[in-house]
């Protein structure tokens, strides 16, 4: 199995621990990984597409076209990405006079969009494609009697027909539960766990009120399942719990912390990685949690 890894800025740039975790999991699971050489911005939301829409489709396009010229699937570990180039192949696939306008747009660079593959959450696809048995099957070590709160991202839950292997209710997300159950550890519901993390444009113009999400979620885990652990599948979540909690606990708005984690990091350590290699960036501390770690014999 072959699949593209659309690596998105906010990995390359500021996590890339992420980027190392994400190809020792699919190394461990046997999967190839194209680097999809020239791929650019997905691009993100709420600049481009508020000023350039059809420019907005076509820059995704072009991502999905070297994807297509290598015949691979695109994989990413962001849900900003997921969602972006997930709407961008919802919008060409079904609107015709788009497609055809992004394609006049194209002929520029000697392009063409077919729509021959597709984008994947790297949470979807672990969870679609390797299944979990085949992931507790490849374990080296489990997290038996660790707690996890998840927190799926918003992107990956709506809009829930641009997702075709989304949640079957995006309301009651199951998927990066059971991925983390996979592991040995019990991820419970809780209240707040489709809540935004306040990430994007709202950390970036109003820090106040992203920080005001970001307790509200942590609040909920912390009194209603008792978490040890926070896992995202999402890196622009990730960042944002994993940064947030210094300046807040600074503050005064927490007097605790829960440690946070995208999924495919911690199962890079359950595969046996090098914590210094694939969550070596972390600002919330691991220690605890590594110390948690059981060989399986």
């Amino acid at each position: 199995m072959k699949v593209g890894f659309f690596i998105g800025c906010n990995t390359a740039f500021n996590r890339p621990d992420l980027e190392k975790a994400f190809r020792f999991v699919l190394n461990a699971l046997n999967v190839e990984i194209d680097d999809l050489d020239g791929q650019s911005c997905c691009p993100t939301w709420g600049t481009m597409p508020s000023v350039d829409e059809a420019g907005w489709y076509a820059l995704g396009a072009r991502n999905f076209i070297i994807s297509e010229e290598k015949n691979v699937d695109m994989v990413t570990v962001c849900g900003s990405c997921y969602g972006s180039l997930s709407e961008t192949k919802y919008k060409l696939d079904k609107k015709p006079e788009l497609k055809e306008k992004v394609n006049e747009m194209l002929k520029a660079i000697g392009k063409e969009y077919k729509g021959t593959t597709r984008i994947r959450l790297a949470t979807n696809f672990l969870y679609n494609e390797i299944g979990i048995e085949r992931i507790k099957n490849a374990l080296k070590y489990n997290l038996e009697g660790v707690t996890i709160g998840v927190q799926p991202g918003c992107h990956s839950l709506w809009p829930s027909e641009a997702y075709l292997e989304g949640e079957r209710d995006p309301f009651h997300p199951v998927m990066l539960r059971e991925l983390c159950e996979a592991l040995g550890a019990s991820a419970p519901y809780y209240s707040r766990i489709i809540d935004c993390c306040g990430m994007g444009g709202m950390r970036s113009t109003n820090v106040e009120a992203s920080y005001k999400l970001v307790k509200t979620k942590l609040d909920s885990m912390k009194d209603e399942i008792k978490a040890d652990l926070l896992v995202t599948g999402c890196s622009s979540c990730l960042i944002q719990f994993d940064t947030a909690q210094a300046p807040m606990k600074k503050d005064k708005m927490i007097d605790y912390e829960i440690p946070s984690v995208h999924y495919v990091q911690l199962l890079a350590l359950c595969l046996g990685a090098d914590p210094q290699q694939v969550v070596g960036l972390s600002t919330t501390d691991l220690n605890g949690i590594l110390g948690k770690l059981k060989k399986i014999n």
